[in-house]
């Protein structure tokens, strides 16, 4: 049922993309907003009941959806269920397009158009950023959104299935990376502020739910590119200013395409810095690998691609065992 149920959403998700601002995205923002608001008290004990009330309680709603379908209606259902919740988590169109649109500017060789598309992804003030570093800035923001969009729920939505809890898996994850986010830029609004509390521990959930997908992610892409290089600038990932899961991430795809990426990869420029700050030149990475250039883009979606082969063909396998056993 997992493997249908992935293959389906994808393909739908491929066809006919949600639309920016939908009306599901705009509940799960109206849910979170509520929870927030209603249970932040200032204190860590709170913390902890808004976030599994935020993150938690729509999972097990969810997976109650799902056991009743597949035990009143039967598996059709329940599988219809599944793909529903995976075509809304799940999917490369929700960040794609601003991929798309950069690599067709630098292609062009529009670079101040890039260098505007990019400041509107990030939300961040890019200056004058030279090439390079748009290239590199695209490349690690768009592998880690991959991640987030693509593997990582892949990982928990294949995990709690298994277990019999339906998508409880892709929700859970989502939903634990949206809202650290989301409280995080509350925290700076003056009128109804995330307390402290609050925002550090969505912070810390974020963090375990994504250790081992990020992980996952990051041996995907070293079977699917350069492995020996991968797991060797995965181990080694500290000197390059990468850490955390997404630092794990970035550095497993610079030795699977032989990139340099990371903040220590920026020697011929600044790099990305907040909006009204002053950006402060980095030293060169001590590793080797190319200095990113536009072709490498298409070498980017290349690796991506063929990591969501590898699970398709995983999940496959594993399907056809349960199937035969």
């Amino acid at each position: 049922m997992g493997f249908v149920s992935i293959l389906f959403a994808l393909l739908l998700e491929q066809a006919r993309p949600l639309s920016r601002g939908n009306t599901l995205h705009r509940l799960s923002r109206a849910w979170v907003r509520w929870v927030g608001h209603t249970l932040d008290a200032g204190k860590t004990q709170y913390a902890v009941l808004a976030w599994t009330a935020g993150v938690l309680l729509p999972g097990a709603a969810v997976t109650a959806v799902h056991w009743a379908l597949l035990e009143g209606l039967g598996w059709p259902l329940a599988m219809a269920w599944n793909i529903v919740v995976l075509y809304v988590t799940l999917g490369f169109r929700q960040f794609s397009h601003h991929f798309t649109n950069i690599r067709n500017a630098l292609e062009s060789g529009d670079v101040e158009q890039a260098r505007q598309l990019l400041a509107q992804w990030r939300q961040v003030d890019v200056g004058g950023l030279p090439r390079s570093e748009i290239v590199r800035q695209v490349v690690e923001h768009s592998v880690i959104a991959a991640h987030r969009h693509v593997f990582g729920v892949l990982t928990w939505f294949s995990i709690l299935s298994a277990l019999g809890l339906g998508p409880a898996g892709a929700v859970i994850y989502r939903l634990g990376e949206f809202v650290p986010r989301y409280w995080r830029i509350k925290g700076e609004v003056a009128e109804h502020p995330v307390s402290a509390p609050l925002q550090d521990v969505a912070a810390q959930c974020w963090r375990v739910i994504d250790w081992l997908p990020a992980r996952v992610t990051a041996l995907g892409f070293a079977v699917v590119g350069s492995f020996e290089e991968a797991i060797e600038s995965w181990r080694n990932c500290a000197p390059q200013g990468l850490s955390g899961n997404d630092g794990v991430i970035l550095a497993a795809t610079s030795g699977a395409i032989n990139l340099r990426l990371g903040p220590a990869a920026s020697d011929d420029g600044p790099g990305l810095v907040a909006a009204g700050s002053t950006p402060d030149r980095v030293p060169p990475a001590p590793f080797g690998g190319q200095q990113p250039d536009v072709g490498h883009l298409r070498t980017v979606v290349g690796l991506v691609w063929r990591t969501v082969l590898l699970w398709m063909i995983l999940l496959a396998l594993l399907t056809l065992a349960r199937l035969l056993g």
